[in-house]
């Protein structure tokens, strides 16, 4: 299919940056290929004409994309495509081919620093803001299949950047990785909790991750905080469901 020939292409030519940006392009192409459309020639038509200027928060945003995806070394396609799609279904695809262009354009001009880019971030967006940004690289971490000690590292190392608590940390991370007490976890609050306990660590934990608190535009962290809000409530309903409650 094109888009492999064109990641493999983008990475020949601009290594890793390229890869991505190559195969992004080669996914439209071959989608516009089976809808019938006009080919190629209307993609890159459609990419000509673009007047969309990306915001710096999306090429940030993809920035920290593309550093999770290539923590374990392994630039896998599904963690691709999980960014594509989003980017995609989020943005609209002229937009979302504008924020992947002017990402490589960008890439190629300087080294992509996590520190950096969290820094900069860190006094333009609000705490929970930063939450639903950890809880979408988690999400791209999982999109393979499995969560890898180097991604979990990796993101662990950009929680610290965005001055993120260790609990809070631990609270997104057992949304994507289970255990005997993920419930617990989510509500950041040990297992041998009282009721009364548990119900005001869930009014606390709803407050905190309720979408309106995530004063943004980005339709992006938009729609992470609705994901993580209904992780928040799920997993009351499961300590209600242990407990009897």
């Amino acid at each position: 299919m094109i888009k492999w020939f064109a990641a493999i292409l983008g990475y020949y030519l601009f290594r890793f940056p390229g890869a991505i940006l190559g195969f992004f392009i080669g996914s439209f192409i071959d989608g516009a290929k089976s809808r019938g459309g006009s080919g190629a020639g209307s993609v890159f038509r459609d990419m000509t004409n673009q007047s969309v200027s990306p915001a710096d928060f999306e090429l940030n945003l993809l920035s920290l994309c593309s550093i999770v995806i290539k923590a374990d070394g392994v630039v896998s396609p599904r963690e691709m495509q999980y960014v594509q799609q989003y980017f995609v279904g989020t943005y609209g695809k002229e937009k979302a081919n504008a924020i992947f262009r002017t990402f490589n354009e960008v890439v190629k001009k300087r080294e992509v620093s996590a520190q950096k880019i969290c820094a900069y971030l860190n006094q333009r967006t609000r705490y929970e803001v930063r939450l639903q940004l950890l809880h979408f690289l988690f999400g791209i971490a999982q999109a393979d299949g499995s969560v890898s000690q180097a991604e979990i590292e990796k993101i662990r190392e950009i929680a610290g950047y965005f001055r993120v608590s260790g609990i809070d940390f631990e609270s997104i991370m057992a949304m994507f990785i289970k255990s005997a007490d993920n419930a617990y976890k989510i509500l950041e609050i040990d297992k041998t909790a009282t009721d009364d306990e548990v119900k005001k660590a869930y009014r606390a934990m709803a407050k905190k991750y309720h979408p309106d608190r995530v004063n943004t535009e980005n339709e992006a962290i938009k729609k992470g905080a609705e994901e993580k809000f209904k992780e928040v409530q799920k997993a009351y309903e499961a300590v209600q469901q242990e407990r009897g409650l």
